[in-house]
């Protein structure tokens, strides 16, 4: 069992926690504003516990990024200490958004939030997955008709080790994916969600994954 932090509570962080809660980790979701669930599961039995997102990344051995892209550098900027010695897993896109709320420009042409945040966070080991499909998809890979891809960035090979075990509990199997190599290949990853928007507004939330074919 390993013990996970999980920066953000919207539909992505949550989906997260409930899936690897499911598979036998000990889960901390970190919210903005603690309430009074911090460090107690949901009434609905799933295990998952809450705290601030400070205690959440001092407590996680791993830590997952799924806080909102655009604000993402600077909310993890500020917990560099609590962040240090971890892999920090960024799953989060950073765009601006478009009039309609979809995914606009990206924050950070010609590099990428993955890049930026291992250079603010230089003791850290970032690794960048699951970023070019529906938050449905990172946990069920297998709904999909056609098998997806899970790209992974990063610099430390042995944190890329451990997330492609964790990427496992999850339900993806080793032939879907596929190590980039080091963190600047995540520039490329970060740029697909610009198909994303154009898919979404033809089709709805309709599950789907921008993979690899061969």
């Amino acid at each position: 069992m390993t013990s996970i932090g999980i920066l953000g509570a919207g539909r992505v962080g949550t989906h997260l926690a409930r899936a690897l809660t499911a598979a036998g980790h000990h889960v901390t979701v970190g919210r903005r504003e603690n309430g009074d669930e911090t460090g107690t599961p949901p009434a609905d039995g799933t295990g998952i516990h809450y705290a601030d997102q400070r205690s959440t990344a001092r407590a996680g051995d791993i830590v997952i990024n799924a806080t909102p892209g655009d604000s993402s550098l600077d909310r993890l900027s500020d917990l560099r200490g609590e962040l240090a010695g971890k892999i920090l897993i960024d799953v989060s896109n950073a765009t601006h958004d478009d009039a309609d709320g979809l995914p606009g420009d990206l924050c950070y042409p010609g590099s990428s939030l993955a890049e930026r945040l291992q250079a603010a966070l230089p003791d850290t080991r970032v690794v960048k997955t699951l970023n070019t499909m529906l938050f449905m998809v990172m946990t069920a890979p297998e709904a999909l008709t056609t098998p997806p891809t899970a790209y992974l960035s990063g610099d430390d090979e042995q944190a890329k080790k451990t997330v492609t075990g964790l990427l496992g509990d999850l339900g993806w199997q080793p032939a879907w994916i596929e190590d980039l190599g080091d963190i600047t290949t995540a520039r490329a990853t970060e740029a697909m969600v610009l198909v994303v928007p154009h898919v979404l507004r033809r089709n709805g939330f309709t599950p789907f994954a921008v993979s690899l074919a061969r």
